[in-house]
């Protein structure tokens, strides 16, 4: 297709932002993604200013009949926040947040990022439960759930949505929340960006208290034994503390995350730093942001990375010895299995209370292949795919969407259930019937 007709279409009277292609000095820049294995060169990239730039842009690609990528901060792990000769949707520069320190609530626009949200709320010590690189858009994030540090003690970051205010395929405003639109809020927590662009989040916000943090890094020898200390501690832990580990090649490295009451935290946190043999590290009280943006360098734009997830019930010792034997052939030195604890807050919501599928798990689990050759691609994806496939035999059902690699109705559906998807897919035939934001792990409307 001639981009310049698309491109004057964009640019019409009154659009409030920015229209961007090939010929332009921005492009290049702009058009990268976080996942440097995906290059693509869409045909127009469209920074929008406000809801009614949203409401054009989509009116635009509707009737051109070229995809839509939505990209708030170019995380999706699969490519699908970019796309080769469609439009892309930036919605970067909307990112102010509002917070109301007394009524604890958190105003968001779509193009915010989590360190952004985290900042936002650092002044008043309150949080919104979220994830763990701070670089991630806010708005992906949310609408596949939302995991992290503080999932024990406040839930998911859905769990803290008040309402969401969002441009459909059509063009049409919508706010939903748990009295309007109540069947739409159910779907947009844990249904991914299905249903259309969120212009506006609202999130009830939580006080943090004093944040201490233990980091300690054990011979990967020790993980056997180390693994099954850690699920003793972890299993009777209060719901302030969260545990993580990663095992490499060469380490099993643990992380454990205490907020609220500071004088409890050193008895909960030392125990983990004897789990078995000698370990180096320690713990002590920490910044939240600090912590929060610790892993950014390591996660670094452009970098190539493959990951798929799933659940654990628990930490048993088949899982044990199955996380300890996949990292024998792991292809990179940087490639890592991470594991973080759920549980608590997360399972006092019912299942069926929203989208999101997996809240009796105590554990969820991520693959994740990282390297910086192209050469290295083959035997990074295949030892991703391999060794996940293996960890999904031992894994509950459901899964969590925003961790998944790779795309296709199959996944969908396994992250959902067959009766959840089915309850989606009415609703993507109400408010998406052609599909036009298909890109993400996607819904098909009803037949």
């Amino acid at each position: 297709m001639d981009i310049s007709p698309l491109t004057a279409r964009l640019r019409r009277v009154k659009f409030h932002g920015d229209v961007m292609h090939a010929e332009d000095s921005g492009y290049e820049a702009a058009r990268k993604v976080w996942n440097g294995v995906f290059d693509k060169r869409p045909a127009a990239i469209v920074r929008v200013r406000s809801v009614e730039d949203i409401a054009h842009t989509i009116e635009v690609a509707a009737q051109s009949d070229v995809l839509l990528a939505v990209r708030c901060g170019g995380h999706s792990l699969p490519g699908l926040s970019t796309c080769n000769d469609g439009i892309v949707l930036d919605m970067s520069l909307m990112n102010h947040i509002k917070v109301d320190p007394i009524a604890r609530t958190a105003e968001v626009e779509g193009g915010s990022l989590l360190g952004d949200l985290d900042r936002a709320g650092a002044p008043h010590g309150l949080v919104v439960p979220a994830g763990v690189v701070s670089h991630t858009g806010a708005a992906g994030l949310t609408l596949g759930g939302g995991m992290g540090w503080l999932s024990r003690r406040y839930g998911l970051t859905i769990d803290s949505l008040i309402s969401v205010d969002l441009v459909t395929a059509n063009g049409t405003k919508f706010t939903a929340n748990s009295e309007v639109q109540p069947d739409l809020f159910w779907g947009l927590r844990g249904g991914g960006g299905n249903f259309g662009v969120v212009t506006k989040f609202k999130y009830r916000m939580h006080s943090l208290g004093r944040v201490s943090v233990g980091n300690w890094q054990y011979s990967i020898t020790a993980a056997r034994d180390g693994l099954r200390r850690l699920h003793e501690l972890a299993d009777v832990a209060p719901r302030e503390l969260t545990t993580g580990f990663n095992i490499t090649g060469t380490e099993f490295k643990v992380t454990a995350f205490w907020s609220g009451d500071e004088k409890l935290a050193s008895n909960v946190l030392a125990p983990f730093g004897t789990l078995s043999g000698e370990a180096t590290g320690g713990y002590g009280s920490s910044d939240f942001i600090a912590h929060q943006s610790r892993h950014d360098d390591f996660l670094s734009w452009g970098r190539r990375y493959y990951s798929k997830g799933g659940f654990f019930g628990d930490l048993t010792d088949e899982i044990i010895s199955a996380l300890v034997m996949a990292v024998e052939s792991i292809p990179t030195p940087e490639s890592d299995i991470y594991v973080i604890q759920l549980g608590g807050a997360v399972a006092d919501v019912p299942d069926s209370a929203t989208a999101y599928s997996g809240r009796a798990a105590k554990y969820y689990w991520l693959v994740s292949p990282v390297w910086d050759d192209t050469a290295d691609d083959s035997r990074c994806l295949a030892w991703g795919r391999t060794i996940a496939a293996q960890f999904a035999t031992l894994s509950m059902s459901g899964n969590y969407v925003n961790e998944q690699g790779d795309t296709g109705k199959e996944v969908a559906i396994s992250a959902y259930g067959a009766e959840k998807y089915g309850r989606l897919q009415k609703l993507k035939s109400r408010f998406d019937p052609k599909n036009l934001f298909r890109l993400n792990q996607n819904i098909e409307p009803a037949a």
